[in-house]
C-alpha cells in the first residue's frame, strides 16, 4: 500500500473528524441546547420570557422576579466557601511518601500560578446553572520570551460555554470521560484575526456533499476546533538480566537509538534477554481545524490523556443518550408561571382604582379641561351642563354611571400561593434558616445548615469527580515535562507558604548508594479528593470541634495540644504570625507532620541545643573539678598545718627535755 502524503493524511483526518463531530453534535444537540437555555434563563435579564411566551405577552407588561438566580448563587457560594483540591496518595498505602508530598506542592503551585480558581469557578457555575461545564490543562513554556529556556509548566485554564463547545465521543460512558477516544473543543475568533493568523480563506468551507448540523463559519466570527485524539500502539518491552541478578527493561526504540549503542552496552555487560512482553501505550495527539481543513498538526501533547476535564450538575443515560441538567431546569415552568401572575397583577393594578363618572357629551361641553386636569389641580368642585329633555326643557342630572376597578380572580390568588410553595420545593428553599436567633445552640445551627447542605451536595460530589480527573491528567503531564535534572521549582505547602523544590536531586541513601530524589518520571499515585462541610470553612469547623473537645478532656497535656491546634487554625486579619508560632509549638511537640523545610529547621535547632547542652555539661564538669581540686588543696593545707603544729610541739618537747637534762647536770639532785 503506497504511503500517503502529509496533505492527504491530514485531509483524511479532517474528513474523519467532521463525520465524528456530526454524529456527536446531532445526538447531543437537543440536550446541550437546553443546558444553554437554562444558563440564560437564570443569568440574563429578559431571558425568562424567551420563546413562545414572549409572543403571547408582546404588548403586555413582562415582569421578572428571578428567584432561580438566588438559589443558584447560594449553591455557588456554598462551593466557594469550601474549595476542593486533590491529594496524591501512594498506591501501596504508605503514608510517608515524600514524592507524593512533592506532587501535592507542585500541583498547588501550578494552580496558583495559572489562576485555576477561575477555571474551577466557571465550570462549577455552568454545571450548576446549565448542567455541564469543563476546563483544560495545557503545558506552556515557563518563559516564552527566553529562547534558550525550554522548561515548561502546566496551566489550568477555563473553557467558556462548555455546553456548546465541548464534545466527547458517544462511546465514552464514564462521567470523567477517562474512556473517551476523542474530544472536540470549539472556540471562535474574529474573521480578520483568523485571516491574519492562519492566512486562509474562511469561506473555503466545502458544503457540496454534506450539510453538517453545526454552522462552523458565520459572517462575524470563524469557529475553530481543537481535535484531541487518543492513539494506542503496542510496544515490545525486553527484560534483560545482568550477571548480578538485577533486571532492566528496554523498548525497541531505546535499543535501536544511536545505532544500537544500548545493545552493545548490554552485550559488554554480559546481559541476557530474560523475557519479552508486549504492552499498550496510549498517547494523545492534537489537531487544530477549521471548516476547510487542518490548520495545524500540533503533534503529541504531554501526558497520555485528553487534557479536558468535564463537570456535570446532574447526569444520567436514558435511551443510550447522555443527559444532564443543573439546578434551573425543573424550576423554569414555576418561575414562568410566577412571572405571568405578577405581570397580570401589575397590569390590573395599573388600571385606575378610582371610580370615574360616566357623563353625556353635552354635560361636559366647555368643561373638558377642568375634568381632565382635576387629578392634577384638585379642584374643589367640578361643573356639568344640564341635560336637555325631549320636550326641550332643561334639567339637572348627575353622572349616568360609574366605572369599577377590575376584580382579581380568586383562582389567581390561590395559584400565587401554590406557585411559591412549588418553587421552594424545587429550588430547596432555606426553610428554618430565617429562624436562626442568637440564643439557640450551636448544634441546632449545624442541624439547620446540614439540611441546606444536603440540597447542594450532589453538585459538590460530581465536581469532586472532575477534580480527581484533573489530578490524574496533571500527574500524567508532569511525568513528561517535570524531568529536568536539578531543576528548581516553586512548591506550595498545605498552609499556603511557598518553598523551593529541586527535581532529580542526587543524594546518598541509607545504605550508601546514590539515589535520585524528586524523580517525577516514576511517580505512580492514586488521586484522592475530599469534600468538607459546605456551611463554613474547614478552619472554622476545625476550631469549633477542637474547642468542644477541650471542654471534655481532663488531661492538661491534651488540653494544651488542643488549644495550640485551635489557635493554629484561627481565622482573622493579621494572625498569620500567631498561627506560625503555634504551629511551631506543635511541631516541636511532635503533634503535626513537618515539611522538608520545617524538618531541616528542627534538625538545626536540635543540633544547636545539643551543642549548648554539651557546652553547659563541659562547664559544669570543669566547675565541679575545680571545686574538688580546691577542696583537696584546702584539706592538704589543713593537714600540713596540723603536721607543722605537731612538729613544733615535738621540737618544744625535745628542747624542754634537753633543758632539763642540762640543768640536772649543773645542779645534781634537782628534779623536774
Amino acid at each position: 500500500m503506497p504511503r500517503l502524503s502529509t496533505e492527504q493524511r491530514l485531509a483524511n483526518i479532517h474528513a474523519q473528524a467532521m463525520a465524528q463531530f456530526d454524529d456527536v453534535q446531532s445526538a447531543l444537540r437537543d440536550e446541550r441546547l437546553q443546558c444553554l437555555q437554562d444558563r440564560r434563563f437564570y443569568s440574563i435579564a429578559g431571558a425568562q420570557w424567551e420563546g413562545p411566551l414572549q409572543d403571547v405577552y408582546e404588548n403586555k407588561p413582562k415582569f421578572e422576579v428571578n428567584k432561580v438566580h438566588l438559589s443558584v448563587i447560594r449553591i455557588i457560594n456554598e462551593y466557594r466557601n469550601n474549595r476542593i483540591t486533590v491529594d496524591f496518595v501512594s498506591k501501596d498505602g504508605s503514608k510517608d511518601d515524600k514524592l507524593a508530598d512533592v506532587c501535592d506542592g507542585l500541583y498547588r503551585a501550578d494552580e496558583q500560578d495559572s489562576g485555576a480558581q477561575e477555571a474551577y469557578d466557571n465550570a462549577f457555575e455552568e454545571a450548576v446553572g446549565g448542567g455541564f461545564g469543563a476546563w483544560r490543562l495545557r503545558s506552556v513554556y515557563e518563559d516564552e520570551e527566553d529562547n534558550e529556556n525550554e522548561r515548561q509548566r502546566i496551566r489550568i485554564e477555563p473553557i467558556y460555554d462548555a455546553d456548546s463547545s465541548v464534545f466527547f465521543d458517544l462511546g465514552a460512558k464514564r462521567q470523567d470521560k477517562s474512556d473517551a477516544k476523542y474530544c472536540f473543543v470549539l472556540y471562535s475568533v474574529p474573521r480578520k484575526q483568523y485571516e491574519e493568523e492562519w492566512g486562509d480563506d474562511p469561506a473555503s468551507w466545502p458544503k457540496e456533499i454534506h450539510q453538517y448540523e453545526f454552522d462552523w463559519l458565520t459572517p462575524d466570527v470563524v469557529y475553530i476546533a481543537e481535535y484531541y485524539k487518543i492513539e494506542e500502539t503496542k510496544q515490545a518491552v525486553h527484560v534483560f538480566a545482568y550477571p548480578d541478578g538485577t533486571e532492566e527493561r528496554f523498548t525497541d526504540d531505546e535499543l535501536d537509538e544511536d545505532d544500537g549503542k544500548q545493545r552493545k552496552l548490554l552485550d559488554a555487560m554480559a546481559a541476557k534477554l530474560a523475557r519479552t512482553k508486549r504492552v499498550k501505550r496510549q498517547r494523545c495527539r492534537k489537531y487544530i481545524m477549521s471548516g476547510g481543513g487542518v490548520l495545524e498538526d500540533a503533534g503529541y501533547i504531554a501526558g497520555k490523556n485528553i487534557p479536558i476535564v468535564p463537570v456535570y450538575g446532574k447526569r444520567w443515560f436514558v435511551d443510550n443518550i447522555e443527559r444532564c441538567m443543573g439546578h434551573v431546569r425543573l424550576a423554569k415552568d414555576a418561575q414562568r408561571l410566577k412571572n405571568m401572575q405578577l405581570s397580570k397583577l401589575g397590569e390590573v393594578s395599573a388600571l385606575s382604582s378610582i371610580e370615574k363618572p360616566i357623563l353625556l357629551p353635552e354635560q361636559v361641553a366647555g368643561h373638558q379641561m377642568m375634568w381632565a386636569e382635576d387629578n392634577i389641580r384638585n379642584y374643589p368642585y367640578l361643573l356639568v351642563n344640564p341635560i336637555t329633555a325631549p320636550d326641550g326643557s332643561t334639567q339637572a342630572a348627575g353622572p349616568v354611571a360609574y366605572t369599577k376597578s377590575p376584580n382579581i380572580p380568586p383562582a389567581m390568588a390561590a395559584l400565587l400561593q401554590i406557585t411559591e410553595t412549588d418553587m421552594q420545593d424545587i429550588l430547596g428553599g432555606q426553610k428554618g434558616a430565617d429562624k436562626l436567633v442568637s440564643n439557640i445552640s450551636g448544634k441546632a445551627v449545624e442541624m439547620i445548615q446540614q439540611r441546606l447542605d444536603m440540597q447542594t451536595f450532589i453538585y459538590m460530589s460530581n465536581f469532586s469527580k472532575g477534580m480527581r480527573r484533573c489530578g490524574e491528567i496533571w500527574l500524567s503531564m508532569a511525568k513528561d515535562i517535570y524531568v529536568e535534572e536539578k531543576r528548581k521549582m516553586k512548591s506550595i505547602t498545605e498552609t499556603g507558604a511557598p518553598m523551593p523544590v529541586e527535581l532529580m536531586r542526587p543524594n546518598i541513601g541509607d545504605s550508601g548508594e546514590v539515589v535520585i530524589e524528586n524523580d517525577l518520571s516514576r511517580a505512580a499515585f492514586d488521586v484522592a479528593v475530599s469534600v468538607g462541610p459546605s456551611s463554613e470553612s474547614r478552619r472554622a469547623a476545625t476550631v469549633r470541634a477542637l474547642t468542644a473537645m477541650m471542654a471534655i478532656t481532663q488531661d492538661p497535656e491534651i488540653a494544651q495540644v488542643l488549644a495550640n491546634m485551635a489557635l493554629m487554625n484561627m481565622e482573622g486579619e493579621g494572625v498569620d504570625d500567631a498561627r506560625s508560632f503555634f504551629r511551631g509549638r506543635l511541631l516541636r511537640a511532635g503533634v503535626v507532620k513537618p515539611t522538608e523545610e520545617e524538618a531541616a529547621m528542627l534538625a538545626q535547632e536540635r543540633q544547636a541545643m545539643a551543642q549548648q547542652e554539651n557546652a553547659q555539661e563541659t562547664f559544669l564538669k570543669a566547675a565541679s573539678e575545680e571545686a574538688t581540686a580546691k577542696a583537696a588543696k584546702a584539706r592538704a593545707d589543713t593537714i600540713l598545718t596540723v603536721a607543722k603544729a605537731e612538729e613544733t610541739r615535738a621540737k618544744a618537747e625535745e628542747t624542754r627535755a634537753k633543758t632539763v637534762t642540762e640543768i640536772a647536770k649543773l645542779r645534781p639532785g634537782v628534779s623536774e
